[in-house]
């Protein structure tokens, strides 16, 4: 995963350990000034549900996508922490638009959404059956500062879902899970977001089936006959015991 910092000329941040710390002491992983951070202000952690944001003791509040923060929250590849006036947008490390996509059969359309979760549409579930368009010539404009207009476009083709910007704003470039897109295809769980603008594609019957791995049944335990020689061998000792048995019995008769 990687940081960005959209208002001010510093390197992008990249790492790759389970854990990240943040603050204004030497100590941490990402160094901010002490003017926008308590020594110790946040830490993101990375567990089974995915990227953690835990506020630390004495930190002042955390703003994600300008919603505050007071103890924990989950975070995505998109999202932007504010800490004082600095601002470090998540990224994905990888380009969205150079990852493989998954390809349906053509025949096959699975329920997809966007869920907006920032902006004026915020709480909506737009859905999508052929298409979806966005902005000034769509059912859901997606108006920006300063009186600037964006467009997109979401629709099926050849099996995949693509997006596609028709309208971009310099100011306010498209991004999808913090990587600047003009065309792409869609995967589940991608943040495509504009300005205040921040939606999330729900696609569950894009998502790819569990492998079920078939494991071979236990050898069966062996009856205690199949464990005890070949059946030649066991009729063999039966017909010796015998034998033994009628001998004795003839030398008991012979000597009474």
């Amino acid at each position: 995963m990687r940081i960005e910092f959209p208002n001010v000329a510093r390197e992008d941040f990249h790492w790759t350990q389970a854990q990240l710390t943040i603050g204004s002491a030497p100590d941490n992983d990402l160094v901010l000034a002490t003017s926008q951070a308590a020594a110790k202000h946040l830490r993101i952690q990375q567990d089974r549900r995915g990227l953690v944001l835990q506020v630390l003791p004495a930190a002042s509040r955390i703003h994600v996508n300008a919603r505050p923060v007071r103890e924990r929250a989950l975070l995505r590849a998109g999202d932007v922490i504010s800490v004082g006036d600095c601002r470090m947008l998540l990224r994905a490390d990888q380009d969205p638009a150079l990852r493989s996509s998954p390809i349906l059969p053509k025949q096959i359309r699975c329920t997809v959404a966007l869920r907006a979760v920032s902006g004026p549409l915020s709480g909506r579930v737009l859905p999508l059956e052929t298409s979806l368009e966005l902005g000034a010539q769509g059912r859901y404009p997606l108006e920006l500062p300063q009186g600037e207009m964006a467009s997109l476009r979401i629709h099926w083709e050849e099996g995949r879902l693509l997006l596609e910007v028709t309208q971009d704003s310099e100011r306010f470039p498209l991004r999808v899970n913090g990587v600047i897109a003009k065309s792409l295809a869609l995967q589940p769980d991608d943040q495509i977001a504009v300005a205040m603008h921040r939606f999330v594609v729900d696609a569950p019957g894009m998502e790819p089936e569990p492998e079920i791995v078939m494991r071979e049944p236990p050898p069966a335990a062996k009856l205690p006959e199949e464990t005890a020689g070949p059946t030649g061998e066991v009729w063999w000792l039966i017909t010796t015991a015998a034998l033994i048995a009628l001998g004795i019995a003839s030398i008991l008769l012979i000597h009474f």
